[in-house]
């Protein structure tokens, strides 16, 4: 079976950022399971997965606007050390979820320090950063009805990216 639009897939994984060939994540000792088509993993990862079948491998490399976005500056912005939680860790790359006036929460991630402020970064620190996946699809399936009406694959539990 070739993977198409709601097929089950999974799949065992390597991320590389540029030629030094150092792995910075990957699937790990258990494969990685996803539903094609629900936003599930990033979308130029995604379309490349398309019409392969179990057993295949593929390199995919992926620019970053079909990752994990362009770096957008905006996104960037200090914050007095004392609006932290006193026992917040700063330390570069580590996340931190914060609320917008709306109440949404979203992502930043510390960038470094500068005087009394901590610099927090928006993008996600793949942000910008051209990706390139090393994929062995190890089986495809259909995704029963009720998968289908949840958007996302049962009983897996795998971590989304």
């Amino acid at each position: 079976m070739k993977i198409g639009p709601n097929s089950v897939v999974s799949l065992n994984y390597q991320l590389r950022l540029n030629d030094d060939n150092e792995i910075i994540d990957s699937s790990g000792d258990g494969s990685f399971t996803i539903m094609v088509g629900h936003g599930n993993i990033i979308p130029g990862l995604e379309s490349q997965l398309l019409g392969l079948e179990g057993g295949a491998s593929k390199d995919v490399t992926v620019q970053p606007k079909d990752g994990y976005g362009v770096r957008d500056k905006a996104k960037v912005i200090g914050m007095p050390r004392s609006q932290l939680p006193d026992d917040f860790v700063v330390e570069v790359g580590v996340p931190l979820e914060l609320e917008d006036q709306k109440g949404h929460s979203f992502m930043v991630w510390v960038a470094g320090t500068e005087g009394d402020d901590v610099v927090l970064d928006g993008n996600h620190p793949l942000a910008g950063e051209t990706l390139h996946f090393s994929v062995t699809i190890v089986t495809v399936r259909a995704a029963s009805k009720e998968e289908l009406a949840h958007g996302h694959v049962h009983g897996a539990g795998g971590h989304h990216h």
